[in-house]
């Protein structure tokens, strides 16, 4: 075993080495819509589900290191309080490559990736219609990581959208093979795709 203080790490090497543990990591695919009325699509890899009762996600946004610092996404969810979580499958994975990119505020992602929004049920910022899975949520608490440049924003999924031929109705689940999403591994361009499935029950007492 080899062993790191973090702190003596040179710049960045603990977020490189981080994020090639903590893998595979889902992608959050977020749409808010700015004071403008611009929509913004961005991924973060930094997400998860947190929370089941009731059904709350998590996704964590960092400050820029240039001008301006914050992102277009915190700036929105801090303003209106929603955005709607997307998953992202294998045949969107070069959208989603576009979406990532640093373009200037006002500026619509969903256009320029050629994507379709459509109107979402309960809040302001629209959908992905190519998307498998779309959440619709309401922010809870937008919490400032001591010490960091990043910032945790929790929302509550208020409605689900489900491609219909994923749903298995019988479960109550979605087919995550058939969904194929893809997920972020440790370096810049490292993804993977779903692995094997295999069932592992807990042992009773």
């Amino acid at each position: 075993m080899i062993s790191f203080v973090s702190e003596e790490m040179i710049d960045a090497a603990p977020y490189h080495l981080l994020t090639s543990i903590v893998a595979p990591r889902p992608i959050a695919w977020i749409s808010t819509i700015g004071t403008n009325g611009a929509v913004n699509l961005a991924p973060f890899s930094f997400f998860n589900a947190i929370a089941g009762f009731p059904p709350t996600i998590m996704f964590s946004v960092s400050y820029r290191r240039r001008v301006p610092r914050e992102k277009d996404t915190l700036r929105n969810v801090r303003q209106w309080g929603e955005f709607v979580c997307h998953m992202v499958d294998e045949a969107m994975a070069d959208a989603m490559a576009c979406t990532a990119m640093e373009w200037p505020s006002g500026v619509s992602e969903i256009e320029q990736a050629g994507l379709t929004a459509v109107p979402s049920v309960d809040i302001r910022p629209p959908r992905v219609a190519e998307a498998p899975v779309a959440m619709e949520c309401r922010v809870t608490q937008i919490v400032p990581v001591d010490g960091s440049t990043n910032v945790m924003v929790l929302g509550r999924v208020i409605r689900f959208h489900l491609r219909e031929e994923l749903y298995r109705r019988e479960l109550g689940l979605i087919d995550t093979i058939a969904m194929k999403p893809i997920t972020r591994l440790g370096g810049p361009v490292e993804y993977t795709k779903i692995g094997e499935l295999f069932f592992l029950p807990v042992p009773k007492l």
